[in-house]
């Protein structure tokens, strides 16, 4: 597979049960009294929100919020709403207000190895509609191969063998930022990727040169190449990780030659020697920061999970190294999860149960860890996810999309500050694929064309609003639901999504909200290729015109639309994510 690194993450916890505002259960109360059927209701007209402090694992994320509009469309399939009796009913209170929802939570990775970009320009089309507003690179453990400032050669003072993940040494393969060679991904290109489709940088530093270095002060010569890029940057990005999964034995960090270190280090690497390393690359980067009068946030490395009992010492003492000496310094907090089990063949009901109980799971543990070790609670990113899941297609199919619609509606509403899915493109192993994009070795699929998750995950942030508020579901508990407010409209917009094999009928009730006289929908669908887990995705009954991905034409689908007199309600079909927007009433 072209993936070039592995990662290994346990997911392990007690799910989170506080605030489940959303989805099947809920500790909010009932509204008072429901909209959508009654418009006459005068609680209905006193819409008034009121948003609550923004967490602190959001924290400064929150700085590039922006009220959102809807506009209600001038084109549309009139439909009939839904006959009979709802076997599902929703009720959504529009005045209380979870939170606003950060603009980062929809993000991806760029990598190294998926050629220039910008030269690609169905590609950076794409991109552009998935608007995922934050881009990570240079990509994943290559950031700790990565010599930015060189086009075809490592400094000097690097070996040439480096040790696997099964302790044995191998050919290094560095790569270079300077590289403009059409295989590859340079720091220029990547700005200018970044600036093409309206999106921010999040980067990860080189930081196993401290481990692996040769000159006599390694940590300082590494901190000194990060601190060098801050001030190419110019200020271009705000956003830094120290390192890239530095406790994991598949890392270039992990072990090193004490017979080639000249400070004195262990084979070993320790949670607390990378939060000492942390604090010299900090210092280092803040002060290149200030010299070009630039504003930059730092992240520190944590474990999502209590290790297991058979991992790593490195990975026991990983936290507490971590957070007792760099708790303090880290302006942010990074972890990674890939949702399900390491190359298991996982069922459709086991993937969806991860989208919906892992983002709670990690928040939860994450707290318990900051109170532990007497660390205020900080901005939480997740730079890396998407499942493990391999076998039967289930990386590039539509059921990865309905899982990646549950694990943004989670991370949302368990105040997650940001999250990068993994990746944009990779290779294409049979399947066992995490690129949202074909690289170009699908076979029989155009290069580029978007998986059924690109499409998923598109509408979710066109039609998800700024705020996410309190829903409760009663009548099955296989349907979830995510629901948001527009603050300029205003608008009511709601992730419907049924997780089993029978349709529902769902009525929606708003609370606080007057309803216009009509509602809006999208409702997405898998195929009926590869059992349950479809290559394809339907959007209004529109489909690929290929063996997989979506409807070329997904920028033209009209909405279905329906009077919202006397009631709102839509038919939610087996293993379907509906995207539903109620305009409110005016005058």
């Amino acid at each position: 597979m072209l993936r070039i690194h592995f990662f290994f993450v346990v997911i392990v916890g007690v799910v989170w049960g506080i605030c489940c505002f959303s989805c099947k259960k809920s500790s909010s109360p009932a509204p008072e009294n429901s909209g959508g059927g009654n418009p006459g209701n005068e609680l209905d007209t006193v819409y008034q929100p009121v948003d609550p402090p923004v967490a602190a694992t959001i924290g400064w994320f929150m700085n590039s919020w922006q009220p959102k509009a809807y506009t209600a469309p001038t084109q549309y399939r009139d439909t009939l709403m839904p006959a009979g009796k709802a076997t599902v009913t929703v009720q959504v209170d529009m005045n209380q207000v979870i939170t606003k929802v950060s603009p980062y939570v929809f993000g991806n990775n760029a990598n190294t190895w998926m050629g220039q970009m910008v030269t690609e320009p169905a590609l950076l089309q794409y991109i552009t509609d998935l608007a995922p507003h934050i881009i990570r690179g240079p990509g994943g453990s290559i950031s700790d191969l990565y010599f930015w400032n060189q086009s075809s050669a490592p400094p000097p003072d690097v070996p040439d063998s480096l040790y696997d993940g099964n302790g044995h040494k191998t050919p290094a393969g560095y790569w270079f930022g300077m590289n403009t060679q059409s295989w590859t991904l340079s720091i220029d290109h990547y700005y200018q990727m970044l600036q093409q489709t309206h999106s921010e940088g999040i980067l990860t530093v080189n930081y196993a040169y401290a481990r692996y270095g040769t000159g006599p002060h390694p940590v300082q010569t590494a901190a000194h190449l990060a601190a060098d890029w801050v001030r190419y940057d110019h200020g271009r990005t705000r956003y830094w990780e120290i390192g890239n999964e530095s406790n994991g034995t598949w890392e270039a960090s992990y072990q090193i030659d004490t017979t080639t270190n000249q400070d004195g280090q262990p084979a070993i690497i320790t949670g607390q020697l990378y939060g000492q390393h942390f604090n010299i690359f900090a210092d280092s980067m803040r002060a290149a920061a200030r010299e070009i009068g630039a504003t930059i946030y730092i992240g520190a490395q944590l474990l999502d999970a209590p290790p297991a009992s058979w991992q790593t010492a490195t990975d026991k003492g990983w936290n507490a190294g971590v957070l007792t000496t760099a708790g303090q310094k880290a302006d942010f907090f990074i972890v990674h999860d890939y949702f399900t089990p390491y190359q298991k063949n996982s069922t459709a009901a086991e993937i969806i149960d991860s989208g919906l109980s892992v983002p709670g799971r990690i928040m939860q543990y994450l707290n318990q860890q900051f109170a532990q070790y007497g660390i205020p609670p900080k901005p939480v990113t997740l730079t890396e996810w998407n499942i493990f899941a391999t076998g039967s297609m289930q990386m590039v199919s539509y059921l990865a999309g309905l899982q990646a619609a549950i694990v943004l509606g989670e991370l949302i509403k368990n105040q997650f500050g940001e999250a990068s899915r993994w990746d944009l493109a990779n290779g294409w192993d049979n399947g066992n694929d995490m690129g949202m994009f074909n690289i170009g070795d699908e076979p029989g699929a155009p290069k580029w064309n978007p998986r059924p998750a690109f499409y998923l995950m598109t509408y979710f942030q066109r039609y998800f609003g700024d705020r996410m508020v309190a829903s409760t579901v009663q009548g099955s508990s296989d349907v979830l639901c995510y629901a948001s407010s527009f603050s300029q409209g205003p608008a009511a917009g709601l992730v419907l999504i049924n997780t089993g094999n029978t349709p529902q009928t769902v009525q929606i009730l708003l609370n606080h909200f007057a309803p216009a006289s009509r509602y809006y929908w999208f409702t997405c669908t898998g195929g009926n290729d590869n059992g349950e887990f479809s290559r394809k995705v339907y959007i209004n009954g529109y489909g690929p015109a290929g063996v997989s991905g979506g409807p070329a034409n997904y920028n033209q689908i009209l909405p279905y639309s329906a009077m919202a007199s006397p009631q709102i309600q839509v038919t939610l079909p087996a293993r379907a994510v509906v995207f539903l927007q109620v305009p409110a009433r005016h005058g």
